[in-house]
């Protein structure tokens, strides 16, 4: 089984890839997206991102079992 920091070195090294695709393959619509989101509520921010956590650790959960 991995150690703790090569797990999660991989695992921020993974987000900042598939952040850094987003970014390069498609940089206009990023643009609109965080216009997009300075517009919204900062209640449903918290809840979005409570909501990617909470999906994020059960994913983790289920591969590492």
């Amino acid at each position: 089984m991995e150690d703790f920091p090569t797990a999660l070195l991989t695992a921020i090294g993974l987000v900042l890839v598939i952040e850094g695709l987003m970014y390069a393959a498609a940089p206009e619509a990023m643009r609109q997206a965080m216009r997009k989101i300075l517009e919204l509520d900062p209640a449903l921010l918290r809840r979005a991102g409570a909501t990617a956590v909470a999906i994020g650790v059960f994913l983790v959960w289920l591969a590492r079992g």
